[in-house]
């Protein structure tokens, strides 16, 4: 089939209504055909039309001027591959299920493209998956390495399900020991709690996130600072992350999860839930407005991956606690 170049677009004749009719590529219009980049360069690769006056060559030179072309089109020609109908969307490209296309199906998953080193901002993308889940899509990440190889992530948001009712604490009294504390009342903490490290048969000594958080619910006192007013002073002299840090422990205990640190993991928090004895989450807490690179995000999901858990960030914002879990899939 013959087309010509429209600036960006492609433009073909009526001729043109079977790719849309048989293969659903392009915008079907009274006169014609309209394809979009990646669509157009696609099919002169694979000797489905011809543009006047152009060659793959130059086509593909003057579309990668356009801002991430490149990277949009190795994912629509991956798409285009694996038997998928893929269409520009309201992100990057929406994409039907395997064997449907438009007018005899429905769009399945809404993907944005982007490369490894860009910023997730997490409000942004927070927002992007919940407007999928409200058009009931799934909504993929899908990132483009410097040797452009793709990866696919799922994305989801959740506020983290309660896993039953939490079990009551009764007082406890302590000691400081610089940032944490030490009690003697080891039975308020029967294991299903899973408080605190065991120095002894009767001492266990308290986390400072374990600290701020029996102080907030009225189950600590400590002697000589009663309030606990000394201690949460100077816990964020030491720990920068501690105001985000401690209010997704919180969240999580009091939705009856188990927050443990995750530093070996390079993260915060791995989470066991109920009586469970292997953690499933890794948890790492942020500011709302935070953003990390692509990359960061990618070792994170890979690592969790490694030893069976799932990967949330949790956002901390005013008004509560954005859950957003990164998966790697296969489409």
């Amino acid at each position: 089939m013959k087309a010509r170049r429209d600036g960006t677009t492609v433009v073909l004749g009526k001729d043109g209504h079977a790719l849309y009719d048989q293969s659903g590529y392009g915008r079907k219009t009274e006169d014609g055909l309209t394809l979009s980049p990646e669509e157009a360069l696609y099919l002169v690769l694979k000797n489905k039309i011809t543009v006047a006056g152009e060659s793959f060559e130059s086509l593909i030179t003057y579309f990668s001027s356009l801002p991430g072309f490149m990277r949009r089109f190795l994912v629509y020609r991956d798409m285009r591959e694996r038997g998928y109908v893929i269409l520009p969307g309201p992100q990057d490209f929406r994409v039907f299920r395997r064997g449907e296309r438009p007018g005899t199906g429905r769009t399945n998953y809404l993907i944005r493209v982007l490369s490894e080193r860009d910023l997730i901002t997490f409000r942004d993308l927070a927002g992007e998956v919940e407007s999928a889940v409200h058009m009931r899509k799934q909504f993929v990440l899908a990132a483009v390495d410097d040797e452009d190889e793709l990866t696919y992530y799922d994305v989801k948001t959740d506020l983290l399900k309660e896993t039953g009712p939490v079990p009551d604490i009764p007082p406890v009294t302590a000691i400081r020991a610089g940032n944490s504390v030490i009690t003697q009342d080891t039975e308020a903490f029967p294991d299903p709690l899973w408080f605190g490290t065991k120095l002894d048969t009767t001492h266990l000594m308290l986390s400072p996130m374990e600290t701020l958080y029996l102080l907030d619910t009225g189950c600590l006192t400590l002697t000589g600072d009663e309030n606990g007013t000394a201690i949460r002073k100077d816990i964020p002299k030491e720990d920068a992350e501690w105001k985000e840090k401690s209010q997704v422990y919180a969240y999580l205990r009091t939705r009856g999860h188990v927050p443990r640190t995750a530093y070996k993991f390079g993260h915060h928090f791995r989470v066991y839930s109920g009586e469970k004895k292997h953690s499933e989450l890794l948890v790492h807490a942020l500011p709302a407005d935070a953003s990390l690179p692509m990359s960061v995000i990618s070792r994170s999901v890979r690592l969790a991956h490694s030893v069976r858990k799932k990967m949330l960030f949790a956002c901390t914002e005013q008004n509560g606690i954005e859950f957003v879990e990164f998966a790697r899939i296969k489409l």
